[in-house]
């Protein structure tokens, strides 16, 4: 596999390495191999003129950098966004833990060498989702939620077997689980995550009818 940015795969992960704690860099390798094997699963690579080659460094490259804004403190952070110009809402200043995935996507570009705007994308809305996600972006959020290093929530399994079986009734699956979490926080939800779970339940109406 090769990473998409402006680094070799091994400079790449040193910079990782560096600027992310030892859980958080094995936690972004997890996820990059994870949004490699549902690529594998679902993006009908047999029929690609490449293999899948690059839908894989794709994946990987997105997986790799997704959180590459995720340890930083809160002084440097913001200090980032006003250089790197990056709009900050009153939400994310209410919740800043989701600044790090739009911070993210301005570093992957500036500080990374990322110019796909695929990979980008899939940084910018891999906690919030959005609505009609590419499928790039469903694979990015799908996988944060599901690698192996994550904590072993009750609704795991049940998540893992619908993302390989359906890749859009797994989004649907774990969007219905962090409303479920921020409602029992009492937390409000960011709105591309509720217009994310609206459409993924009428996208995937018909299987719920069925369930």
């Amino acid at each position: 596999m090769e990473v998409l940015c402006g680094f070799t795969e091994d400079e790449l992960k040193k910079k990782l390495k560096r600027k992310l704690d030892e859980k958080r860099y094995i936690h972004s390798v997890g996820v990059a191999y994870t949004a490699v094997s549902l690529v594998m699963r679902h993006a009908g690579i047999d029929k690609l003129e490449d293999g899948g080659a690059e839908l894989i460094n794709l994946a990987y490259t997105a997986g790799l950098l997704h959180d590459c804004a995720k340890c930083l403190e809160d002084d440097e952070r913001d200090k980032l966004c006003r250089s790197l110009k990056v709009d900050v809402s009153d939400f994310e200043r209410e919740y800043p833990y989701l600044i790090h995935a739009k911070l993210g996507a301005a570093l992957a570009e500036k500080k990374y060498g990322v110019t796909d705007e695929r990979i980008l994308n899939a940084i910018r809305y891999h906690t919030t989702g959005r609505a009609g996600m590419s499928f790039l972006e469903a694979v990015i959020f799908s996988a944060d939620f599901i690698e192996p290093h994550r904590k072993q929530l009750i609704v795991m399994p049940a998540a893992r077997t619908a993302l390989y079986e359906d890749l859009d009734y797994g989004v649907y699956v774990i969007l219905k689980q962090t409303l479920k979490h921020l409602a029992n926080k009492g937390q409000a939800v960011e709105e591309h995550t509720l217009e994310a779970y609206e459409y993924y339940a009428s996208l995937c109406s018909k299987k719920l009818k069925e369930a």
